[in-house]
């Protein structure tokens, strides 16, 4: 009789308190804190043994979700009178805190900076698939086309040839961004005729890029993505110097001479205080259509991840180079959409899910 009551007694009735108690262990891999201490836990409900509660990820991006909630599940299981656990699974992406003397952008909470330090390594491919994947997982997404010599994002994005509305706000114009692939975009290759050269210097361009960013009705984005031109000038300098930036993702080659000039990309974001999110290696080995089984290191290999050690930067993933990549970027299409199931579509979504992570972090810690 007394082993029953001592039983009995160490019972305790399945309430939201029991749930938030037995999942206090359970921790964010990526962050590696709580997921009650984070507020992650929310709209606790039991009903005759059926447990619910929302699960709030600080990136609809999240490439653990499935783990977590596992995780979440095994954790209640392990309490007497659980019947049934439901998780619903939603996303608030953190405010970025950003230096304290540049201004934000109204409604948007992440702004990143895609970079090479040489043209020609396919950066506009990579910013473009960053963000159709980034806004497939679910995040509102927009996209600065900054190259303003060479405006190529509309082309990529299906939108060449589209017109944006301008229109007369208190603080002068505001431009409505275009958007395809649940990514708005805005680009000097809607302002300009298809063939005409821009011929600017310095101070013109540090004008459209603050007109880009402030006079742009962005709405609210979880992440604002801008595809800077090569190199190191005004552009960059602009960015960093205007906005709070969450970080910068280098592209590169192979290559020696692409992997020289992305070195000094890197460090002059560093010594603008904008922080290095990691390398991500383009065209890392050529796969044949009619060999798929068959890799080319046409541009060399290993020197991305060898450059990302001798940095201590992160190496976020190896592109492939793929004809439907190619295609893709000339027909509008971004092979993240119209290709998913390939090598490099699956390479540029999981760089895109490292990139949403490590922002999460940042803002977090």
């Amino acid at each position: 009789m007394p082993a029953v009551l001592k039983t009995v007694e160490h019972m305790h009735p399945l309430n939201a308190t029991a749930i938030l108690d037995v999942l206090r262990p359970v921790q964010d891999p990526e962050l590696q804190k709580s997921l009650v201490e984070l507020n992650m836990i929310r709209n606790v409900e039991i009903t005759d043994g059926n447990v619910s509660f929302t699960l709030v990820l600080t990136t609809p991006a999240c490439p653990l979700r499935e783990f977590i909630v596992e995780d979440c599940k095994q954790a209640i299981q392990t309490l007497p009178g659980v019947k049934d656990i439901a998780v619903e699974v939603t996303a608030e992406t953190p405010q970025q805190k950003g230096l304290p003397d540049r201004t934000g952008i109204n409604g948007v909470k992440n702004i990143l900076a895609i970079s090479s330090g040489k043209g020609g390594v396919g950066k506009s491919t990579v910013a473009v698939n960053i963000a159709v994947a980034l806004a497939q997982s679910g995040a509102k997404v927009g996209l600065i086309d900054a190259d303003i010599y060479g405006p190529n994002a509309p082309t990529m994005l299906g939108l060449e040839g589209v017109g944006v509305e301008v229109r007369k706000g208190p603080q002068g114009d505001i431009i409505e961004p275009a958007f395809n692939h649940g990514v708005k975009l805005m680009s000097m290759g809607f302002l300009i005729d298809k063939d005409q050269p821009v011929v600017w210097r310095g101070p013109m361009l540090n004008g459209i890029i603050r007109q880009f960013l402030y006079q742009v009705n962005w709405g609210d984005l979880d992440y604002l993505l801008v595809d800077l031109p090569p190199g190191t000038g005004d552009a960059q300098l602009t960015l960093a110097q205007a906005v709070p930036m969450a970080g910068v993702v280098i592209v590169t080659t192979p290559q020696n001479v692409a992997l020289l000039d992305s070195r000094k990309g890197l460090k002059m974001f560093q010594q603008l205080g904008v922080p290095v999110l990691g390398l991500v290696e383009n065209m890392s080995y050529f796969v044949p259509p009619d060999r798929p089984d068959q890799q080319y290191d046409i541009f060399g290999s290993g020197g991305g991840e060898k450059t990302a050690q001798e940095l201590a930067v992160p190496l976020l993933g190896c592109v492939p180079l793929e004809i439907p990549l190619r295609q893709g970027g000339d027909s509008g299409l971004p092979i993240v959409v119209g290709d998913p199931d390939s090598a490099s579509a699956k390479a540029l979504s999981e760089i895109a899910q490292r990139v949403a992570g490590k922002v999460s972090v940042a803002a977090l810690s």
